[in-house]
């Protein structure tokens, strides 16, 4: 046999790497599971040798041998819709993957209709072990999921603050000031009457943008009122014609919780024979990429969602390792300011009979 041609084909393995390095196999056992005692210089050469070589876990071995499922969970309860149209989740999980793929862990995703499936979907990721640990998204008022993952023995990491007592760590982002920003950024080029299209109230994120919303118009005295939606391109849509159909009564801006909506919410107005911003100023949330390619270019709330995955990521493996966490703040979201938004309409007169 071409021993040369073995060589080539076999599967790298830990002893390979570590002759390479010219360390322990050991050492190299704990920069590749990114256990304490490896300074940082060393992991770092022993992770390229690592990729250089095509090293890769055994997932099944690395499994039977520590009773671990080297996997992460995300499970959402939205309509399939809303997932696929949302920006924000595939930025997300791509944080996430940028943290999991060199630790060889991988990530199980779920889309489910209801809570009640939702309950049933955590219960079989731990019954089956098929998971180590949960990402707790879209955090719900009273939210029930705490308490379950906590029965199922499964680390979480919850990606925002809950309303009541939790026993995992929190990563968050403040959303509050990209609010305020928009609201006075509104305010200042003269705007005195905006909506807010927001989503669900029944979770935290929706329910706490509204009412940062609301209060930020009251102290810059404009009147205001909330729509609530799904978070979908089209209740968005139908928010923005409700909305925008009496001429009287229509606001001069609209903002949105996500850029998805705020999309929609532009195509409405345009359609309906309104100028964007000349007529009406519309603003999003999120900064997907499409927001500075539509034209008007959107002017939207900006965060780092990316990072937002790899730090909860980052925090939901050191969990699972039994690391004691504090909660994480990450950068607060910043308003970004585009063609979408512009100065407010001269006020409506009445023609002269």
């Amino acid at each position: 046999m071409d021993e040369s041609h073995v060589g080539r084909t076999r599967r790298p393995t830990i002893a390979d790497v570590a002759q390479r390095a010219g360390v322990s196999k050991g050492l190299v056992s704990f920069a590749l599971n990114d256990r304490p005692g490896v300074n940082v210089a060393t992991r770092r050469r022993i992770l390229a040798i690592a990729a250089e070589l095509g090293w890769s876990p055994d997932v099944r071995a690395r499994s039977l041998s520590t009773n671990r499922s080297f996997a992460l969970g995300l499970v959402l309860q939205r309509d399939t819709e809303i997932v696929a149209g949302d920006p924000f989740f595939p930025a997300f999980i791509a944080g996430v993957e940028r943290e999991l793929s060199p630790a060889g862990q991988a990530l199980v995703l779920a889309s489910v209709p209801s809570h009640g499936r939702e309950a049933d979907t955590y219960r079989k990721l731990a019954s089956e072990r098929r998971v180590d640990g949960v990402f707790l998204a879209d955090l719900r008022a009273g939210d029930e999921r705490l308490d379950l993952i906590e029965s199922l023995g499964l680390a979480a990491v919850t990606l925002g603050h809950p309303d009541v007592a939790s026993a995992f760590p929190a990563v968050s982002v403040d959303d509050i000031d990209g609010v305020i920003a928009t609201v006075d950024h509104l305010a200042d080029l003269g705007h005195r009457s905006i909506a807010h299209v927001a989503g669900s109230p029944e979770m935290l994120h929706a329910s706490r943008r509204g009412a940062a919303f609301e209060r930020a118009c009251e102290r810059r005295g404009i009147a205001h009122r909330v729509v609530d939606t799904d978070f979908s391109a089209r209740q968005g849509a139908e928010a923005t014609r409700a909305l925008i159909a009496d001429a009287a009564t229509r606001p001069t801006a609209i903002c949105y919780s996500n850029d998805v909506m705020a999309l929609a919410g532009i195509a409405v107005a345009q359609r309906g024979g309104l100028s964007v911003p000349g007529d009406l100023s519309i603003a999003g949330f999120d900064d997907s990429e499409i927001a500075r390619h539509v034209y008007p270019s959107l002017t939207s709330v900006a965060t780092d969602v990316v990072e937002w995955g790899a730090a909860a990521a980052r925090t939901l493996l050191a969990a699972i390792a039994g690391d004691e966490l504090d909660d994480s703040e990450l950068a607060p979201a910043h308003l970004v300011v585009r063609e979408s938004t512009g100065a407010a309409p001269a006020p409506r007169r009445d023609t002269p009979s």
